[in-house]
C-alpha cells in the first residue's frame, strides 16, 4: 500500500461523512439533478466551494491557530473528538429513530444565474460548512505533516467532487430509494460509524486515549 494512501483515505472517509448529512445545499442538488436542469455548473460549483474551504482549513486557519495556541493542542485534538463524536451520536440516534425524510419536491425550473445564486447562499450562508471544512477538516490535518497533509487534502477534495458528481448525475436512478426512511437509516448508521472511528483516532492523537 502506498504510503500516501492512508492520509489520503482519513481525508476522504471525513470530508465524505461530512458532507452525506441531509441538508438545504445537498437536497438544493439532489432536485436540480431530478430535474436535469444545470447539473453540470450546480456540481462543479459545490465542489470547489468545498475545495476552497477545505484548503483554507488544511493550509492556512487550522495550522495558525495551533501555532498561536501550541500549548493547547492537546484541547484543539479533544475538542475535534468531541465534535466529531457528538455528530456521530447524533447520526446513530436518528438511524435508530429512523425519521430522515429527504422531502424533494417539485421545483420550478430556473435560468442558470439564479440557480448558481441560490446555491452560493445555501453554501456560503451555512455555518455548519466553515465549522466542518475549515475548522474540523483543518483540525484533524494536525495530525499530518509534509506530504501526508497534502495526501489528506487531496482525499477530503476528492471526497467532495466524488459526492456532488455522484448525487447530481446520479439522483434520477437514486431518487426511488433515497425517498423511503430505511435508505436514510442505513445511511445514517454508516456516517455514525465512520464519525465515531474517527473521533477515537483524535482522542488518541491528542493523548486523552
Amino acid at each position: 500500500m502506498p504510503v500516501w494512501a492512508a492520509p489520503f483515505g482519513v481525508g476522504f472517509a471525513l470530508s465524505f461523512s461530512l458532507i452525506l448529512a441531509i441538508g438545504a445545499q445537498n437536497a438544493f442538488v439532489l432536485r436540480q439533478g431530478l430535474l436535469r436542469r444545470h447539473v453540470g455548473p450546480l456540481v462543479l460549483f459545490c465542489a470547489l466551494a468545498d475545495a476552497a474551504l477545505i484548503i483554507a482549513g488544511v493550509g492556512g486557519l487550522a495550522p495558525m491557530v495551533a501555532h498561536s495556541l501550541a500549548a493547547l493542542e492537546a484541547w484543539v485534538f479533544l475538542g475535534a473528538a468531541l465534535w466529531l463524536g457528538v455528530y456521530g451520536g447524533m447520526r446513530g440516534y436518528a438511524a435508530w429513530r429512523g425519521q430522515a425524510v429527504l422531502e424533494a419536491g417539485s421545483a420550478k425550473q430556473k435560468p442558470l444565474l439564479p440557480t448558481m445564486l441560490i446555491a452560493a447562499v445555501l453554501t456560503f450562508g451555512n455555518p455548519h460548512v466553515y465549522l466542518d471544512t475549515v475548522v474540523l477538516i483543518g483540525t484533524v490535518s494536525l495530525q499530518f505533516e509534509g506530504a501526508d497533509k497534502l495526501a489528506y487534502a487531496v482525499g477530503a477534495v476528492c471526497a467532495s467532487f466524488t459526492f456532488f458528481t455522484g448525487l447530481g448525475y446520479g439522483a434520477a436512478l437514486l431518487s426511488g430509494f433515497m425517498t423511503r426512511p430505511h435508505a436514510w437509516r442505513v445511511l445514517d448508521a454508516s456516517v455514525a460509524l465512520v464519525m465515531l472511528v474517527l473521533a477515537f483516532g483524535m482522542a488518541r492523537a491528542g493523548g486523552w486515549v
